[in-house]
């Protein structure tokens, strides 16, 4: 008689091929496994009514658990791998996509990308496809909170979050800036230089990577004696950047007292920022300076009056695959992947300085 440890594994073995498959559900439903797995994973307008309540009644008659089964298909079999990203117009979200893709082709994975807008209702759309379609993982670069998302979490679905930390849970699998650091980062540079009269414009700050920039830039100030209440902050309306970034700009305009360095919290509020302050006479970086994150690749050739932070966006792809091989070997919360990141400085001098002028770059 073999042990009891043996007898226990082959019960589970047992039990597991006996367990109803996918293609058994779509086969009692009269429908393709595509449309069996949409219908279990609520993607919408993907079938009829009458169509579901088929695929429902073959679920309850089979007993079909889709949970672990599902879970397994996307583990084992998928070669797809689903990429969300919040804004793909971004030049450096889009660049952060091309290191994912190449990263996963070398795996022999095939990436499925999406551009989630930065809205709920387009990520919860495009999370419950990707769970229809059974993906091996999904790779969120800058999730926002949502009720798939909430889903894909509690099911166990392999998930890692880029840039921005998951929303519902800071301790799920992460690669990306340490924010932050960062914004520390930014700050220790305007001490030095002796600036402490700035301005910060900022887009929504609710669980974002902005809310950690400002939390790490204020937090540094703050530590120096600068009080960090008195720093005028503004934003605009919108999810585009450029656009609340312009409009932030004109509010920080018209404050008699205006900030001679603004602090982005994006550098596609800087952009914004930027053709705001042109169109008001000011000279960049004469006038006022900006500094930015993510030092998107084109900057070299469109913005070389903007200080920024910068990982190069080609490291990306490897960490996160490290990271998916780190989760399918078996590791349930591995810490964040913080890639080095470094402050670009375009502007030699900044308005309100004081103190020897620095060499370019430093």
């Amino acid at each position: 008689m073999p042990p009891p440890a043996d007898r226990k594994r082959a019960s589970r073995t047992e039990r597991a091929s006996l367990a109803p498959s996918l293609a058994q559900v779509a086969a009692r439903a009269g429908v393709s496994v595509a449309t069996a797995s949409r219908v279990i994973n609520g993607v919408a307008n993907k079938a009829t009514e009458e169509t579901a309540e088929r695929v429902r009644a073959a679920i309850r008659e089979l007993g079909y658990r889709p949970g672990s089964v599902g879970r397994a298909l996307r583990r084992r079999e998928s070669r797809i791998v689903g990429v969300l990203a919040a804004n793909l117009a971004n030049p450096s979200m889009a660049a952060i996509a091309s290191s994912i893709e190449w990263s996963l082709r070398g795996e022999g994975l095939v990436m499925s990308l999406c551009d989630t807008h930065e809205r709920a209702d387009v990520q919860d759309e495009y999370i419950r496809e990707m769970r229809a379609q059974l993906v091996r993982a999904m790779i969120l670069v800058g999730a926002v909170d949502s009720p798939a998302l909430d889903e894909a979490r509690a099911a166990g679905d392999t998930l890692v979050f880029v840039n921005r930390p998951d929303p519902g849970d800071p301790s799920s699998p992460y690669v990306g800036l340490d924010n932050a650091g960062a914004g520390a980062e930014i700050a220790d540079r305007l001490l030095e230089r002796g600036v402490r009269h700035i301005g910060v414009l900022h887009a929504s700050l609710d669980r974002t990577a902005g809310h950690w920039r400002l939390l790490g830039l204020f937090d540094r100030l703050a530590a120096a004696g600068v009080d960090t209440a008195a720093i005028p902050c503004a934003t605009g309306p919108g999810l585009d950047h450029i656009v609340a970034g312009y409009h932030a700009m004109g509010t920080m305009l018209e404050r008699p007292d205006r900030p001679p360095v603004i602090v982005c919290l994006s550098d596609l509020l800087a952009y914004g920022a930027y053709r705001r302050a042109r169109e008001a006479g000011l000279e960049v970086p004469g006038d006022v300076a900006f500094f930015g994150f993510d030092d998107n690749p084109i900057n070299p050739w469109i913005a070389d009056w903007l200080n920024s932070v910068r990982v190069p966006s080609d490291h990306f792809g490897p960490a996160i695959v490290g990271m998916l091989h780190r989760l399918w070997g078996g590791e349930e919360r591995p810490g964040p992947l913080l890639l080095t990141h470094q402050l670009t400085i375009r502007n030699p001098r900044l308005p309100g300085e004081t103190g020897p002028v620095p060499p370019r770059g430093a």
